[in-house]
Protein backbone atom coordinates (compact mmCIF):
# COMPACT_ATOMS: atom_id res chain seq x y z
CA UNK A 1 0.00 0.00 0.00
CA UNK A 2 1.52 3.26 -0.94
CA UNK A 3 1.69 6.21 1.37
CA UNK A 4 -0.91 8.14 -0.35
CA UNK A 5 -3.45 5.59 0.40
CA UNK A 6 -2.41 5.00 3.68
CA UNK A 7 -2.82 8.76 4.53
CA UNK A 8 -6.06 8.50 3.11
CA UNK A 9 -7.37 5.47 5.26
CA UNK A 10 -5.85 7.20 8.79
CA UNK A 11 -7.98 10.29 7.89
CA UNK A 12 -10.85 8.70 7.12
CA UNK A 13 -10.30 6.26 10.15
CA UNK A 14 -10.18 9.28 12.35
CA UNK A 15 -13.47 10.74 10.98
CA UNK A 16 -15.59 7.69 11.36
CA UNK A 17 -14.20 8.10 15.02
CA UNK A 18 -14.96 11.54 14.94
CA UNK A 19 -18.57 10.76 14.17
CA UNK A 20 -19.07 7.69 16.38
CA UNK A 21 -17.40 10.24 19.39
CA UNK A 22 -19.92 13.10 18.40
CA UNK A 23 -22.84 10.72 18.25
CA UNK A 24 -22.09 8.95 21.36
CA UNK A 25 -21.88 12.49 23.45
CA UNK A 26 -25.58 13.78 21.29
CA UNK A 27 -26.93 10.36 22.67
CA UNK A 28 -25.80 9.88 26.28
CA UNK A 29 -24.68 13.51 27.22
CA UNK A 30 -26.96 15.74 25.07
CA UNK A 31 -29.84 13.77 25.04
CA UNK A 32 -31.35 14.34 28.37
CA UNK A 33 -30.95 18.08 27.73
CA UNK A 34 -32.75 17.88 24.06
CA UNK A 35 -35.29 15.54 26.26
CA UNK A 36 -36.35 18.11 28.13
CA UNK A 37 -36.19 21.16 25.92
CA UNK A 38 -39.16 23.10 26.22
CA UNK A 39 -39.50 23.52 22.72
CA UNK A 40 -39.47 19.19 22.36
CA UNK A 41 -43.01 18.71 21.09
CA UNK A 42 -42.59 14.90 21.84
CA UNK A 43 -42.61 16.29 25.68
CA UNK A 44 -45.99 17.81 25.35
CA UNK A 45 -47.49 15.14 23.45
CA UNK A 46 -46.25 12.48 26.60
CA UNK A 47 -47.89 14.99 29.17
CA UNK A 48 -51.06 15.23 27.34
CA UNK A 49 -51.35 11.36 26.10
CA UNK A 50 -53.11 10.46 29.15
CA UNK A 51 -55.27 12.12 31.86
CA UNK A 52 -53.03 14.07 34.56
CA UNK A 53 -53.16 14.08 38.42
CA UNK A 54 -55.15 16.38 39.68
CA UNK A 55 -54.91 18.84 42.14
CA UNK A 56 -57.16 18.40 45.92
CA UNK A 57 -59.10 21.00 47.64
CA UNK A 58 -61.73 19.72 50.53
CA UNK A 59 -61.48 16.19 49.53
CA UNK A 60 -62.36 17.12 45.98
CA UNK A 61 -60.60 17.28 42.76
CA UNK A 62 -60.66 20.82 41.42
CA UNK A 63 -58.87 19.45 38.10
CA UNK A 64 -59.39 17.18 35.54
CA UNK A 65 -58.63 15.79 32.66
CA UNK A 66 -61.10 15.18 29.14
CA UNK A 67 -60.08 13.68 25.57
CA UNK A 68 -59.51 16.32 22.89
CA UNK A 69 -61.50 14.14 20.83
CA UNK A 70 -60.04 16.07 17.41
CA UNK A 71 -57.96 13.76 16.22
CA UNK A 72 -54.52 15.69 17.17
CA UNK A 73 -51.71 14.11 18.32
CA UNK A 74 -52.69 16.02 21.71
CA UNK A 75 -55.04 13.11 23.40
CA UNK A 76 -55.98 15.36 26.41
CA UNK A 77 -56.24 18.93 27.59
CA UNK A 78 -56.41 19.86 31.04
CA UNK A 79 -60.07 21.05 32.66
CA UNK A 80 -61.15 22.96 35.35
CA UNK A 81 -63.87 23.16 38.08
CA UNK A 82 -64.40 26.46 39.64
CA UNK A 83 -61.87 27.67 37.75
CA UNK A 84 -62.19 31.54 38.35
CA UNK A 85 -62.37 30.52 42.43
CA UNK A 86 -59.50 28.20 42.66
CA UNK A 87 -57.07 29.75 39.90
CA UNK A 88 -54.61 31.66 42.48
CA UNK A 89 -54.07 28.40 43.78
CA UNK A 90 -53.98 25.80 41.05
CA UNK A 91 -52.71 28.26 38.18
CA UNK A 92 -52.64 26.88 34.84
CA UNK A 93 -51.70 23.64 32.73
CA UNK A 94 -51.16 24.26 29.06
CA UNK A 95 -50.53 22.63 25.45
CA UNK A 96 -49.08 25.93 24.30
CA UNK A 97 -47.63 27.95 27.69
CA UNK A 98 -45.32 26.46 30.98
CA UNK A 99 -47.51 25.22 33.98
CA UNK A 100 -47.47 28.03 36.83
CA UNK A 101 -48.58 27.73 40.40
CA UNK A 102 -49.08 24.10 41.93
CA UNK A 103 -49.70 23.13 38.27
CA UNK A 104 -46.04 24.18 37.31
CA UNK A 105 -44.68 22.96 40.78
CA UNK A 106 -45.75 19.09 40.82
CA UNK A 107 -45.85 19.21 37.06
CA UNK A 108 -43.82 15.79 37.38
CA UNK A 109 -45.70 14.54 39.61
CA UNK A 110 -49.06 15.66 37.85
CA UNK A 111 -47.33 14.13 34.79
CA UNK A 112 -46.43 10.84 35.58
CA UNK A 113 -42.85 11.12 35.46
CA UNK A 114 -41.45 11.94 39.08
CA UNK A 115 -39.51 9.40 40.08
CA UNK A 116 -41.37 8.36 43.45
CA UNK A 117 -43.93 7.28 41.31
CA UNK A 118 -42.21 4.33 39.48
CA UNK A 119 -43.21 0.81 40.50
CA UNK A 120 -40.83 -2.26 39.50
CA UNK A 121 -42.78 -3.33 36.69
CA UNK A 122 -42.46 0.49 35.63
CA UNK A 123 -39.12 0.39 35.80
CA UNK A 124 -38.93 -3.27 33.63
CA UNK A 125 -41.14 -1.94 30.94
CA UNK A 126 -40.18 1.55 30.75
CA UNK A 127 -43.72 2.75 31.09
CA UNK A 128 -44.68 6.28 32.79
CA UNK A 129 -46.17 5.52 36.22
CA UNK A 130 -49.71 6.56 37.11
CA UNK A 131 -49.80 10.03 37.92
CA UNK A 132 -49.88 11.60 41.40
CA UNK A 133 -52.06 13.81 43.20
CA UNK A 134 -51.68 17.29 45.33
CA UNK A 135 -54.03 17.72 48.50
CA UNK A 136 -54.19 21.31 49.56
CA UNK A 137 -54.53 22.99 52.74
CA UNK A 138 -57.04 25.05 51.47
CA UNK A 139 -60.62 25.13 52.62
CA UNK A 140 -63.01 25.76 50.34
CA UNK A 141 -65.90 27.19 52.45
CA UNK A 142 -63.38 30.30 53.21
CA UNK A 143 -62.05 30.47 49.80
CA UNK A 144 -65.51 30.95 48.65
CA UNK A 145 -66.42 33.51 51.12
CA UNK A 146 -63.39 35.79 50.26
CA UNK A 147 -63.88 35.38 46.47
CA UNK A 148 -67.23 36.66 46.80
CA UNK A 149 -67.48 39.02 48.97
CA UNK A 150 -64.05 40.78 46.74
CA UNK A 151 -66.79 40.11 44.14
CA UNK A 152 -65.68 42.76 41.58
CA UNK A 153 -63.54 44.49 43.67
CA UNK A 154 -59.35 44.82 42.33
CA UNK A 155 -57.71 43.02 45.43
CA UNK A 156 -56.71 39.44 47.01
CA UNK A 157 -57.47 37.96 50.48
CA UNK A 158 -55.17 35.67 52.28
CA UNK A 159 -56.59 33.13 55.40
CA UNK A 160 -53.79 30.98 57.58
CA UNK A 161 -54.79 29.15 60.52
CA UNK A 162 -52.06 30.52 62.93
CA UNK A 163 -51.30 27.38 65.26
CA UNK A 164 -50.17 25.16 61.87
CA UNK A 165 -49.46 27.49 59.37
CA UNK A 166 -51.80 26.17 56.86
CA UNK A 167 -52.89 28.35 54.57
CA UNK A 168 -57.19 28.51 54.45
CA UNK A 169 -57.58 30.65 51.12
CA UNK A 170 -55.84 32.66 48.57
CA UNK A 171 -57.86 34.78 46.17
CA UNK A 172 -56.90 37.36 43.85
CA UNK A 173 -60.00 39.39 42.05
CA UNK A 174 -60.18 39.86 39.37
CA UNK A 175 -59.38 35.80 38.62
CA UNK A 176 -59.53 34.28 35.24
CA UNK A 177 -60.26 30.78 34.05
CA UNK A 178 -57.26 28.40 33.53
CA UNK A 179 -59.07 26.53 31.22
CA UNK A 180 -58.93 29.00 28.32
CA UNK A 181 -55.35 28.43 28.26
CA UNK A 182 -55.15 24.67 28.22
CA UNK A 183 -56.30 23.84 24.89
CA UNK A 184 -53.28 24.25 22.02
CA UNK A 185 -55.79 25.99 19.33
CA UNK A 186 -57.12 28.46 21.44
CA UNK A 187 -54.61 28.82 24.12
CA UNK A 188 -53.04 32.14 22.21
CA UNK A 189 -56.02 33.95 21.88
CA UNK A 190 -57.07 33.68 25.25
CA UNK A 191 -53.13 34.77 26.42
CA UNK A 192 -52.79 37.48 24.06
CA UNK A 193 -56.77 39.18 25.85
CA UNK A 194 -55.34 38.24 29.28
CA UNK A 195 -52.27 39.92 29.18
CA UNK A 196 -53.32 43.12 27.19
CA UNK A 197 -56.14 43.47 30.07
CA UNK A 198 -55.22 46.17 32.50
CA UNK A 199 -56.38 44.93 35.66
CA UNK A 200 -53.42 42.18 35.44
CA UNK A 201 -56.04 38.62 35.98
CA UNK A 202 -52.98 36.52 35.50
CA UNK A 203 -51.07 38.10 38.32
CA UNK A 204 -51.35 36.72 41.90
CA UNK A 205 -52.56 40.06 43.75
CA UNK A 206 -52.48 37.38 46.99
CA UNK A 207 -48.35 35.85 47.00
CA UNK A 208 -47.01 38.60 44.25
CA UNK A 209 -48.06 41.62 44.03
CA UNK A 210 -46.31 44.15 47.32
CA UNK A 211 -47.88 47.03 47.66
CA UNK A 212 -47.57 49.73 50.51
CA UNK A 213 -49.34 48.09 53.70
CA UNK A 214 -50.75 51.89 55.06
CA UNK A 215 -51.48 51.39 58.86
CA UNK A 216 -51.75 48.14 58.95
CA UNK A 217 -47.91 47.95 59.38
CA UNK A 218 -48.32 50.34 63.12
CA UNK A 219 -48.57 46.66 64.79
CA UNK A 220 -44.97 45.54 63.36
CA UNK A 221 -43.83 49.22 64.59
CA UNK A 222 -45.84 48.73 68.07
CA UNK A 223 -44.23 44.91 68.33
CA UNK A 224 -40.53 46.89 67.93
CA UNK A 225 -41.21 49.43 70.14
CA UNK A 226 -42.09 46.70 73.14
CA UNK A 227 -39.83 44.23 72.30
CA UNK A 228 -37.31 47.07 72.49
CA UNK A 229 -38.64 48.31 75.90
CA UNK A 230 -39.19 51.48 74.56
CA UNK A 231 -42.62 51.05 76.60
CA UNK A 232 -43.09 48.53 78.41
CA UNK A 233 -47.33 48.19 77.72
CA UNK A 234 -49.46 49.02 75.51
CA UNK A 235 -51.67 51.10 77.89
CA UNK A 236 -48.34 53.58 78.87
CA UNK A 237 -48.47 57.11 77.02
CA UNK A 238 -46.41 57.87 74.97
CA UNK A 239 -44.39 60.79 73.60
CA UNK A 240 -45.96 61.83 70.80
CA UNK A 241 -47.06 65.63 69.57
CA UNK A 242 -49.79 66.23 67.45
CA UNK A 243 -49.07 67.06 64.79
CA UNK A 244 -46.17 66.12 63.98
CA UNK A 245 -43.30 67.70 61.87
CA UNK A 246 -41.29 64.73 60.37
CA UNK A 247 -37.81 65.41 61.83
CA UNK A 248 -35.01 67.64 59.37
CA UNK A 249 -38.10 68.57 57.73
CA UNK A 250 -40.37 71.42 57.90
CA UNK A 251 -43.04 68.60 57.03
CA UNK A 252 -45.80 68.63 59.31
CA UNK A 253 -47.36 64.80 59.81
CA UNK A 254 -51.05 65.15 61.01
CA UNK A 255 -53.66 62.64 61.59
CA UNK A 256 -56.78 60.95 59.64
CA UNK A 257 -59.40 62.75 62.38
CA UNK A 258 -58.19 66.42 63.89
CA UNK A 259 -60.63 65.39 67.16
CA UNK A 260 -58.87 62.24 67.54
CA UNK A 261 -56.93 61.57 70.66
CA UNK A 262 -53.30 61.37 69.14
CA UNK A 263 -51.39 63.55 71.51
CA UNK A 264 -49.46 61.18 73.51
CA UNK A 265 -51.11 58.18 73.18
CA UNK A 266 -51.12 55.01 74.58
CA UNK A 267 -50.20 52.01 71.96
CA UNK A 268 -53.73 51.03 72.50
CA UNK A 269 -55.49 54.09 71.89
CA UNK A 270 -52.96 54.89 68.70
CA UNK A 271 -53.97 51.60 66.77
CA UNK A 272 -58.14 52.51 67.92
CA UNK A 273 -57.79 55.79 66.13
CA UNK A 274 -54.78 54.48 64.05
CA UNK A 275 -52.58 57.81 64.90
CA UNK A 276 -50.09 58.24 62.41
CA UNK A 277 -48.10 61.04 64.39
CA UNK A 278 -47.58 58.35 67.15
CA UNK A 279 -46.52 55.64 64.70
CA UNK A 280 -44.62 58.17 63.03
CA UNK A 281 -42.82 60.00 65.85
CA UNK A 282 -42.09 55.91 67.11
CA UNK A 283 -40.46 54.49 64.02
CA UNK A 284 -37.67 57.84 64.48
CA UNK A 285 -37.01 57.13 68.04
CA UNK A 286 -36.40 53.40 67.25
CA UNK A 287 -34.83 54.03 64.42
CA UNK A 288 -34.41 52.22 61.16
CA UNK A 289 -32.72 48.90 61.89
CA UNK A 290 -34.84 48.27 64.99
CA UNK A 291 -38.05 48.62 63.08
CA UNK A 292 -36.37 46.28 60.26
CA UNK A 293 -35.08 44.06 62.65
CA UNK A 294 -38.51 43.59 63.85
CA UNK A 295 -40.14 43.16 60.17
CA UNK A 296 -37.64 40.60 59.22
CA UNK A 297 -38.51 38.35 61.77
CA UNK A 298 -42.22 38.50 60.61
CA UNK A 299 -41.03 37.58 56.92
CA UNK A 300 -40.01 40.88 55.34
CA UNK A 301 -37.29 41.27 53.17
CA UNK A 302 -37.34 36.48 52.58
CA UNK A 303 -36.84 36.50 48.74
CA UNK A 304 -37.09 32.71 49.72
CA UNK A 305 -40.57 32.11 50.57
CA UNK A 306 -42.14 29.32 49.58
CA UNK A 307 -45.87 28.09 50.01
CA UNK A 308 -44.41 26.47 47.97
CA UNK A 309 -45.47 28.65 45.75
CA UNK A 310 -42.77 31.28 45.17
CA UNK A 311 -44.07 34.50 46.90
CA UNK A 312 -42.31 37.81 46.22
CA UNK A 313 -40.35 39.48 49.41
CA UNK A 314 -41.96 42.20 51.22
CA UNK A 315 -40.20 44.80 51.33
CA UNK A 316 -38.61 47.19 54.59
CA UNK A 317 -36.65 49.54 52.46
CA UNK A 318 -32.86 50.32 53.78
CA UNK A 319 -30.93 53.44 54.21
CA UNK A 320 -33.55 55.79 54.88
CA UNK A 321 -32.96 59.55 56.90
CA UNK A 322 -35.39 60.19 59.91
CA UNK A 323 -37.80 61.67 58.22
CA UNK A 324 -38.15 58.24 55.90
CA UNK A 325 -37.73 56.17 59.12
CA UNK A 326 -40.67 57.94 60.59
CA UNK A 327 -43.05 57.47 57.11
CA UNK A 328 -42.14 54.13 57.18
CA UNK A 329 -43.71 53.85 60.56
CA UNK A 330 -47.11 54.14 59.14
CA UNK A 331 -46.39 51.74 55.91
CA UNK A 332 -45.61 54.44 53.80
CA UNK A 333 -42.06 55.19 52.00
CA UNK A 334 -40.91 52.30 50.45
CA UNK A 335 -42.36 49.79 52.62
CA UNK A 336 -44.59 47.04 50.78
CA UNK A 337 -46.11 43.85 51.45
CA UNK A 338 -48.58 40.97 50.04
CA UNK A 339 -51.58 40.14 52.40
CA UNK A 340 -49.48 36.37 52.51
CA UNK A 341 -47.17 39.17 54.80
CA UNK A 342 -49.83 40.84 56.85
CA UNK A 343 -51.49 37.79 57.47
CA UNK A 344 -48.20 36.10 58.95
CA UNK A 345 -48.33 39.27 61.22
CA UNK A 346 -51.14 38.39 62.09
CA UNK A 347 -51.14 35.22 62.98
CA UNK A 348 -47.89 35.06 64.83
CA UNK A 349 -49.55 37.95 67.09
CA UNK A 350 -52.43 35.36 67.58
CA UNK A 351 -49.87 32.42 67.98
CA UNK A 352 -47.97 34.11 71.56
CA UNK A 353 -45.75 35.47 69.21
CA UNK A 354 -45.15 32.11 67.02
CA UNK A 355 -44.58 32.75 63.47
CA UNK A 356 -45.55 29.13 62.04
CA UNK A 357 -44.16 28.31 58.25
CA UNK A 358 -47.40 28.71 56.09
CA UNK A 359 -48.43 25.94 53.48
CA UNK A 360 -51.11 25.84 51.36
CA UNK A 361 -49.73 22.21 50.29
CA UNK A 362 -50.83 19.56 52.97
CA UNK A 363 -49.37 16.20 51.35
CA UNK A 364 -48.62 15.06 47.70
CA UNK A 365 -49.71 11.13 46.97
CA UNK A 366 -49.21 8.40 44.46
CA UNK A 367 -52.24 7.52 42.11
CA UNK A 368 -53.22 5.21 44.45
CA UNK A 369 -53.59 7.65 47.66
CA UNK A 370 -50.47 6.52 49.30
CA UNK A 371 -48.68 9.86 50.78
CA UNK A 372 -44.95 10.16 49.56
CA UNK A 373 -44.61 13.47 51.19
CA UNK A 374 -46.34 14.91 54.24
CA UNK A 375 -46.16 18.92 54.17
CA UNK A 376 -47.90 19.56 57.77
CA UNK A 377 -45.47 17.63 59.49
CA UNK A 378 -42.83 19.34 57.68
CA UNK A 379 -43.44 22.66 59.17
CA UNK A 380 -40.82 25.39 60.96
CA UNK A 381 -41.93 27.35 64.15
CA UNK A 382 -40.01 30.40 65.41
CA UNK A 383 -40.76 32.67 68.67
CA UNK A 384 -40.58 35.92 66.66
CA UNK A 385 -41.58 38.20 69.89
CA UNK A 386 -42.41 37.40 73.21
CA UNK A 387 -45.55 36.06 74.02
CA UNK A 388 -46.13 38.80 76.59
CA UNK A 389 -46.07 41.13 73.58
CA UNK A 390 -48.10 39.14 71.53
CA UNK A 391 -50.82 38.77 73.97
CA UNK A 392 -50.64 42.99 74.79
CA UNK A 393 -51.02 43.24 71.08
CA UNK A 394 -54.07 40.79 70.74
CA UNK A 395 -55.90 43.08 73.37
CA UNK A 396 -55.02 46.18 71.26
CA UNK A 397 -56.21 45.03 68.31
CA UNK A 398 -59.43 43.32 69.67
CA UNK A 399 -59.89 47.43 71.32
CA UNK A 400 -59.69 48.73 67.23
CA UNK A 401 -62.54 45.98 66.77
CA UNK A 402 -65.15 46.93 69.81
CA UNK A 403 -64.17 50.68 70.49
CA UNK A 404 -61.78 51.78 67.09
CA UNK A 405 -61.77 51.66 63.23
CA UNK A 406 -62.57 48.10 62.54
CA UNK A 407 -65.99 47.73 63.88
CA UNK A 408 -67.52 46.09 60.31
CA UNK A 409 -65.54 42.91 61.52
CA UNK A 410 -67.27 42.01 64.36
CA UNK A 411 -68.64 38.61 64.61
CA UNK A 412 -70.99 37.46 67.45
CA UNK A 413 -69.41 34.72 69.31
CA UNK A 414 -65.79 35.23 68.07
CA UNK A 415 -62.93 37.58 69.60
CA UNK A 416 -61.79 39.59 66.88
CA UNK A 417 -58.39 41.50 66.92
CA UNK A 418 -57.59 43.85 63.65
CA UNK A 419 -56.20 46.36 62.09
CA UNK A 420 -57.28 48.87 59.70
CA UNK A 421 -54.89 50.65 56.87
CA UNK A 422 -55.23 52.72 53.88
CA UNK A 423 -52.71 53.65 51.61
CA UNK A 424 -51.48 55.95 49.76
CA UNK A 425 -51.18 55.74 46.07
CA UNK A 426 -49.79 57.58 43.27
CA UNK A 427 -47.72 60.10 43.45
CA UNK A 428 -48.78 63.08 45.96
CA UNK A 429 -52.09 60.36 46.98
CA UNK A 430 -53.23 61.30 42.86
CA UNK A 431 -54.88 57.98 43.11
CA UNK A 432 -57.57 56.26 44.92
CA UNK A 433 -55.50 54.62 47.81
CA UNK A 434 -55.85 50.88 48.99
CA UNK A 435 -57.58 49.77 51.76
CA UNK A 436 -56.11 47.24 53.87
CA UNK A 437 -57.45 44.64 56.56
CA UNK A 438 -55.32 42.48 58.83
CA UNK A 439 -56.75 40.29 61.63
CA UNK A 440 -57.31 37.56 63.39
CA UNK A 441 -60.60 35.46 65.09
CA UNK A 442 -60.86 32.92 67.82
CA UNK A 443 -64.14 31.25 68.48
CA UNK A 444 -65.48 32.03 72.02
CA UNK A 445 -66.90 28.19 72.23
CA UNK A 446 -64.41 26.09 70.44
CA UNK A 447 -60.74 27.95 70.74
CA UNK A 448 -60.54 27.40 66.82
CA UNK A 449 -58.24 30.32 64.91
CA UNK A 450 -57.85 31.55 61.97
CA UNK A 451 -55.99 35.16 60.71
CA UNK A 452 -56.47 36.58 57.77
CA UNK A 453 -55.35 39.75 55.29
CA UNK A 454 -57.56 41.55 52.68
CA UNK A 455 -56.24 44.45 50.48
CA UNK A 456 -58.83 45.93 48.13
CA UNK A 457 -56.70 47.87 45.14
CA UNK A 458 -59.35 49.59 43.85
CA UNK A 459 -63.33 49.75 44.06
CA UNK A 460 -66.41 51.72 42.71
CA UNK A 461 -66.29 53.31 45.92
CA UNK A 462 -65.60 57.10 45.72
CA UNK A 463 -62.45 57.92 47.05
CA UNK A 464 -64.08 59.43 50.25
CA UNK A 465 -65.42 56.42 50.99
CA UNK A 466 -62.10 54.27 50.98
CA UNK A 467 -61.52 53.02 54.28
CA UNK A 468 -59.70 49.70 55.55
CA UNK A 469 -62.47 49.27 57.68
CA UNK A 470 -65.49 50.13 55.17
CA UNK A 471 -64.63 47.97 51.76
CA UNK A 472 -61.60 45.50 53.17
CA UNK A 473 -63.22 44.63 56.96
CA UNK A 474 -66.44 42.61 55.79
CA UNK A 475 -64.22 40.45 53.14
CA UNK A 476 -62.12 39.67 55.99
CA UNK A 477 -65.18 39.15 58.28
CA UNK A 478 -66.85 36.96 55.80
CA UNK A 479 -63.92 34.83 55.71
CA UNK A 480 -63.36 34.56 59.54
CA UNK A 481 -66.67 33.34 59.93
CA UNK A 482 -66.46 30.59 57.10
CA UNK A 483 -63.18 29.60 58.71
CA UNK A 484 -65.03 29.48 62.71
CA UNK A 485 -68.07 27.81 61.86
CA UNK A 486 -68.89 24.94 64.02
Amino acid sequence: MNRTIRRASVFTLLLVVALLARATWVQFYDGKALADDKDNRRNVIATYSAPLGNIIVGGRAVTGSARTGDGSDLAYKRTYKDGELYAAVTGYASQSYAPTQLEGIYQDLLNGTDSRLRTVMDTVTDKRADPGNVVTTIDPDVQKAAYDALGDKKGAAVAIDPATGKILAVVSTPSYDPASLTDADTAGSAWKKLNADADKPLTNRALRQPLPPGSTFKLVVAAAALENGLYSSVDEKTASPNPYTLPGTSTVLSNESASAPCENASIRVALEYSCNTVFAKMAATLGQDKVRATAEKFGFDDSTQDTPVRAYASVYPTKMDDAETALSGIGQFDVTATPLQMAMVSAAIANDGKLVSPHMVSQITDGGGDVLKDYDDDTSTQQIVSSSTARQLQSAMQSVITDGTGTNARIPGVTVGGKTGTAQHGENNSKTPYAWFTSYGKSDSTGKEVAVSVLVEQSDAARSEVSGNGLAAPVAKAMMKAALKS
